[in-house]
């Protein structure tokens, strides 16, 4: 299974952030792109579990895999590019000492502002922001926030890819 695990982790892992980085450096602000672009970059990169998965029950297993046998093939596919997007991420925030949360705490009272928002609300969204950007300097807080943002959707891809491409039944080359 490591054959499998590692390789694809990795690729999904590099290609997410790479491409995530990709669209936070051209930006202002450094907080570029969109939530639902970052999504579709994990979706493309994540289907790579289901390659593995379907690999590794074509290659290794003869064409039969269990469910479980494919979330678990899954779960380190999503565990490998989970920690390969964090590592990454930490180089990157590190690079350009840790701008990223500036810009986007700014980015996020900026837009509050346009919407409107003053007086009291707007003074509770700054204080909200300055009490991120003091967790966000805490690697104790950032490295699961930031692990958190790739793995839910590497769940869903495993459990999806598992229940697709289940199969606990030898198929016989006289079947047709």
């Amino acid at each position: 299974m490591r054959r499998i695990i590692f390789p694809y982790g990795a690729i999904a892992g590099a290609v997410t952030i790479g491409t995530m980085i990709a669209f936070t450096l051209p930006s202002e602000d450094g907080v570029g792109g969109s939530v639902w672009l970052g999504f579709l970059v994990m979706i493309l990169a994540l289907s790579l579990i289901y390659l593995g998965i379907r690999r590794y029950r074509d290659h290794e297993l003869g064409g039969v895999i269990r469910f479980r046998t494919g979330v678990l093939l899954g779960l380190g596919i999503t565990i490998v590019a989970g920690t390969v997007y964090v590592a990454a991420w930490e180089v990157y925030l590190s690079v350009t000492d840790y701008a990223f949360i500036d810009g986007y705490t700014e980015s996020v009272i900026a837009g509050r502002e346009a919407e409107g928002m003053d007086g009291a609300a707007l003074q509770a969204e700054i204080e909200s922001m300055d009490r991120l950007k003091e967790q966000y300097a805490n690697p104790a807080f950032r490295l699961p926030m930031t692990f958190l943002e790739i793995f839910p959707v590497g769940l869903f891809i495993t459990l999806l890819s598992a229940g697709l491409l289940r199969n606990s039944h030898r198929v016989s080359a006289d079947t047709g």
